[in-house]
């Protein structure tokens, strides 16, 4: 092995060959001075090399001093450093550790940072509405301050966007939810409507999230108040047909299965704008349907308003009848005639004036009910009362005949309804002379006055009460006078008919011959077997009021 080579073995080797050579001793100083001159470079070179390797490793640990310290800043981590002990290369090869831990942090700190303000941006850019891309928000990150505090004021400011994200989308959902339902009860294109406020909303596919911006929210808003209006003009318009087609249903008297296919326009004539939900039941279609059938009953109405008019003319003229009141028919349906003909009168005007006259009608027969249920009531106890009076007068009312008990129990009614009459007439007398009162009017009865006939009928009482009393007091003279020729002569004569008894079954009792009083619905009375009227004035008939119908001057005359 040989012997490892150094600068001495090197000299000794250098001196052999100056030795052969021969060189002198003042080339040799010379050359060994020359290599001492070149290692003392070398050393010079190496140490000025290691000077400046020693300075880049304080700059080195310098830097990383002024990194960590940067880093622990922008962090705002509170741990101090120190250098510690050992070598330059020690100091550096520990700080290293610590620097790559913090730069760590850095890095995942710039990664927090740039997602939440990514995601701020993003959604600001939504709420903004400027139609940026997702892709191309810009979200710097300011690496001087990586602080907990300031991430978590980013977090903070994002859940607020957030929420108000969410917020915005509620509203957005619940506007296009209104649309719908306003759509589909018009009847309308909902997609057309929210496409032309922003195509993401009527993306069915959900390939990009719904615009939540302040100009789409307000497009929206302004939509549905067009869509509301709308719902609302026709829901009037529906409302006015439906209810002009109810009046002609119960004015042509439209049968209830024809009425039926409108039940669901008709339902709507009460409701509110917020209750009329149902499918397409404000569509234009369905509108149109009922201005078609309105159109036809119209023209319908005016082919049957003369029978209509002249079915409410029979009507009046009914209820008139039922209370008595006597009407001029014929004259009141001249007018009628006279009135259509002329074209001057709307035939829906003279319809409504006609019930108000029915209506006044029904009104004056109710004050008149009470009245004329009383006068029944006379009526009733004055044929009885006939009746009695025949009854008594035939002779052979007792025998066994067929109906003889029935006619028995009449005459014991007969007798107790006979006996209220009189107080029966006097408080009928009293409500009618305070209704005429009330009224300022007489109380007719078929044309009669009925208090006049009343008084004539209480005035008939007394003269029969008197000729029954006369009766009584001949009969009984004629008895006493049979008394006391029996007395005188021992014999008893037959009795004679009192002079004042008829023997017609006609006439009443005590009644004079020839001499009788009809009920109320008689107009004449037989005085002498001669006919005569009474002398009581009869008022004029009832007119019909046609003052408020405009009459042109040939009507008129």
């Amino acid at each position: 092995m040989p012997s490892p080579t150094t600068c001495g073995s090197l000299l000794q080797e250098l001196q052999v060959i100056w030795d052969e050579i021969g060189e002198s001793d003042s080339e040799r100083d010379k050359m060994l001075l020359e290599l001492e001159q070149e290692c003392l470079d070398i050393y010079r070179r190496k140490v000025e090399r290691t000077r400046k390797y020693k300075a880049d490793l304080h700059q080195s640990l310098a830097d990383a001093e002024a990194e960590i310290a940067c880093l622990v800043s922008a962090l705002g981590e509170h741990a101090s450093f120190s250098r510690g002990k050992g070598t330059l290369k020690q100091q550096i090869s520990a700080i290293r550790s610590i620097l790559e831990d913090l730069r760590s942090k850095k890095e995942q700190r710039i990664k927090e940072f740039s997602g939440i303000q990514f995601q701020i941006a993003q959604i600001s850019s939504e709420i903004a509405g400027n139609g940026q891309s997702i892709n191309s928000v810009d979200a710097q990150v300011d690496e001087c301050d990586l602080t907990v505090k300031k991430l978590g004021e980013l977090k903070t400011h994002l859940r607020e966007l957030q929420n108000e994200k969410n917020l915005r989308l509620q509203k957005v959902n619940n506007n296009l939810s209104t649309i719908h339902e306003l759509s589909l009860v018009l009847s309308i294109n909902f997609l057309e409507n929210v496409n032309e406020v922003h195509p993401s909303l009527s993306d069915s596919k959900n390939v990009q999230s719904k615009s939540i911006s302040n100009d789409t929210i307000a497009r929206l808003t302004g939509v549905i108040h067009l869509l509301k209006q709308e719902k609302q003009q026709r829901l009037q318009k529906l409302q006015s047909l439906g209810n002009a087609l109810i009046k002609l249903w119960d004015l042509l008297e439209t049968p209830v299965n024809e009425q039926r296919k409108f039940y669901h326009v008709t339902s709507l004539v009460s409701s509110s704008v917020d209750e009329v939900s149902m499918l397409g039941c404000l569509a234009l279609d369905v509108i149109e349907q009922m201005e078609v059938e309105v159109k036809h009953l119209n023209e319908y109405k005016a082919s049957k308003m003369k029978e209509l008019v002249f079915k409410r003319q029979h009507e009046l003229e009914e209820i008139y009848k039922g209370v008595h009141m006597d009407v001029d028919s014929d004259a009141a349906r001249q007018i009628l005639i006279s009135l259509i003909d002329s074209g001057n009168v709307d035939l829906s005007d003279l319809l409504s004036s006609m019930d108000d006259q029915i209506a006044k009608a029904k009104e004056e027969a109710l004050s008149r009910k009470d009245i004329l249920d009383k006068v029944e009531k006379w009526k009733h106890g004055a044929e009885e009362e006939q009746w009695l009076d025949d009854y008594e007068k035939d002779e052979n009312r007792y025998s066994a005949g067929r109906g003889a008990h029935k006619n028995l129990k009449r005459a014991e009614k007969a007798r107790i309804l006979i006996s209220k009459l009189p107080s029966v007439v006097e408080n009928l007398i009293a409500k009618v002379k305070a209704w005429e009162a009330e009224k300022r009017i007489p109380f007719l009865y078929d044309k009669v006055p009925l208090l006049s006939i009343l008084e004539e009928y209480t005035a008939q009482c007394q003269k029969r009460e008197e000729e029954k009393r006369r009766c009584r007091e001949q009969k009984r003279l004629q008895e006493q006078f049979a008394a006391e020729q029996e007395a005188i002569y021992g014999s008893r004569p037959s009795i004679k008919k009192p002079l004042c008894q008829s023997t017609s079954t006609n006439t009443m009792a005590g009644t004079p011959v020839g001499r009788r009083f009809t009920t109320p619905s008689g107009r004449h009375v037989i005085s002498g077997g001669k006919e005569r009227r009474e002398s009581i004035r009869v008022t004029k008939p009832i007119p019909l009021n046609y003052v408020a119908l405009p009459k042109d001057d040939s009507v008129s005359r």
